[in-house]
């Protein structure tokens, strides 16, 4: 007994010790391989500015599947990272559901963009089906940002989607912070006079900037009174949005645009180059002529290593469009193939389309690059299985009656959005010049710009007049990433802080072999059950035989 004493006390005395210390050196380490826990540089200076309390409710509590139990965790995991950069960032999970006024707490969450997502579950011969709210509110004052944690995924499980929700959650969050943390918003431009996209079909994604920049309209009519003044006015943007423009631009209006970007401004095209609409179907015959667009611009691009060609691409992945049959109350309507609307996949190889949802294309184009200094990114193109149609050339509604011919979709991989970045060269160098500037081929500045061969990329649906998410399909009720993709876009080429890199990380997430599980169950049953019991009822005779020869 004299002699346990003193270890006891050491022991005390040891653990005393451990704890003090751990008070006074608090230290987080992630162990994980892909350093899942490890926040970015960018995200953690967008929690760095906030000197009074940002309060986060979590949508995730209550009842949850599996699925969404670890979709709770690694958000849950997150946002304590965020809390230990800063104080301020507080946070906690909510049931929205809990309650008995649940019918009035679900039209409520509805009307503010919460949508809910069902779950179906199956349990021997029962089948339920729950609601959830995969949202999270960042409130701060009296500002609110919505976040969404559970993303589309086209034909995905519940399972793939969380996983690849995971991947979005540091950047979501992040996100969210910097919108919050805003000071100053840089500008952006909707260039008007040719033609481009009235504003209620661009409404959804104007609103969804108007989070991150100023948006203001800026037409080039006014260039043949004022072309200095016009340039000038332009010049205070940091970007400038052409939306499907359906009119030539002059040589003066492209000389401003020309101007505007060797000197620095960021710009996104989309741009139609075959003249061609599904409205323009719906008539007696059922068929349109589709026919080259000239927008004058030819040069323009050319000068910078592109070539938008007058030709649809057709792909068998396509997404569908509905068509009615029957008159009147026994109308019906059905959704059929549609080649010219290619389903175009993310190349998952740059920030700006990193785990995006399948994009929705509309009569798309072929884009060529060309030799020239520029940095080329192909961020989307056709699939390998589609081909090139000229025009002019006579579309026909009863293309969805006819069995495609496979062998022909053999020129695919046809280029779609092309990203360029570096010293944009003057498409008017050596060339007389359409009016007098005052600073006419200023030294070129680093810029980027985005050119997408497709207007409708950007249009919205509307219901009853009102404009609905863009990316909503509300014949089909698909969702598709154009949205997402459009933001990504404009952020990564006016953001200086880095926070779309954060798209960049790459989160294992291990995923159990189903098909494996079903072959070898027996044999895990055995090695987790069956063998450590036999381990016990063997060992534990021999320690307790051991111990008495030990000590008789």
């Amino acid at each position: 007994m004299g002699k346990s004493v003193p270890y006891i006390l050491k022991t005390v005395a040891t653990v005393l010790l451990l704890n003090l210390l751990a008070q006074l050196f608090y230290v987080r380490l992630d162990l994980t391989e892909d350093l899942r826990y490890t926040l970015s540089k960018a995200a953690i200076n967008s929690v760095a500015p906030f000197k009074t309390p940002v309060i986060i409710d979590v949508l995730l509590e209550g009842t949850l599947t599996p699925e969404f139990l670890k979709l709770k965790k690694e958000t849950q995991a997150l946002l304590e990272e965020f809390a230990e950069e800063n104080d301020n960032i507080k946070f906690n999970f909510v049931n929205p559901l809990e309650g008995e006024r649940i019918e009035n707490v679900l039209t409520d969450l509805q009307s503010i963009g919460l949508t809910p997502t069902r779950v179906t579950t199956e349990e021997n011969t029962t089948v339920s089906q729950d609601i959830v709210f995969p949202w999270a509110m960042v409130n701060q004052g009296n500002r609110t940002i919505k976040v969404p944690l559970l993303r589309n995924t086209l034909g995905a499980s519940m399972e793939d989607r969380v996983n690849n929700s995971v991947q979005h959650l540091e950047y979501a969050f992040a996100n969210a912070f910097t919108k919050l943390g805003l000071k100053e918003k840089k500008r952006i431009a909707v260039i008007k006079g040719n033609g481009e996209l009235d504003d209620i079909y661009m409404a959804d994604f104007l609103t969804s900037l108007r989070e991150y920049y100023n948006i203001g309209a800026i037409t080039l009519d006014s260039i043949a009174t004022n072309a200095q003044g016009t340039l000038k006015q332009l010049q205070k943007y940091d970007l400038a949005l052409i939306a499907k423009p359906t009119e030539p631009f002059s040589d003066s209006e492209k000389y401003i645009m020309d101007q505007f970007i060797t000197q620095g401004g960021k710009s996104v095209w989309l741009i139609d180059q075959v003249q061609m609409e599904l409205d323009s179907l719906f008539n007696e015959t059922g068929t349109a002529l589709a026919l080259p667009r000239d927008l004058n611009l030819g040069d323009f691009f050319f000068t910078h290593g592109l070539r938008i060609n007058p030709v649809l691409v057709s792909d068998l992945y396509f997404t569908q469009i509905v068509l009615a049959s029957g008159k009147g109350n026994s109308a019906q309507y059905n959704p059929v193939p549609w080649f010219y609307n290619p389903m175009v996949f993310s190349r998952d190889d740059h920030p700006i389309n990193r785990n995006l949802e399948a994009l929705r294309f509309q009569f798309a184009n072929a884009i060529d690059t060309l030799a020239s200094p520029l940095k080329k990114t192909i961020l989307y193109q056709s699939s390998p299985l589609s081909k090139l149609e000229g025009t002019p050339k006579q579309i026909a509604l009863e293309l969805v009656n006819r069995a495609p011919d496979k062998e022909t979709f053999n020129n695919g991989n046809q280029f779609l959005a092309v990203l360029l970045e570096g010293q944009f060269k003057s498409a008017f160098t050596k060339r007389v010049k359409p009016v007098d500037l005052q600073q006419e081929n200023a030294s070129e500045k680093e810029t980027k710009m985005l050119v997408v061969s497709d207007g409708d990329i950007v249009k919205n649906q509307l219901r009853n007049g009102t404009p609905l998410e863009l990316g909503y399909d509300k014949w089909t009720n698909s969702f598709y990433g154009n949205k997402e993709f459009l933001i990504n876009a404009v952020n990564y080429m006016l953001d200086n802080t880095g926070l779309i890199n954060i798209r960049n990380k790459n989160v294992a997430i291990p995923i159990l072999d189903e098909q494996r599980i079903a072959t070898e169950k027996t044999r895990w049953q055995v090695l987790n059950i069956a063998l450590p019991l036999g381990l016990v009822l063997v060992f534990v005779p021999l320690i307790n035989l051991w111990r008495k020869r030990r000590y008789r």
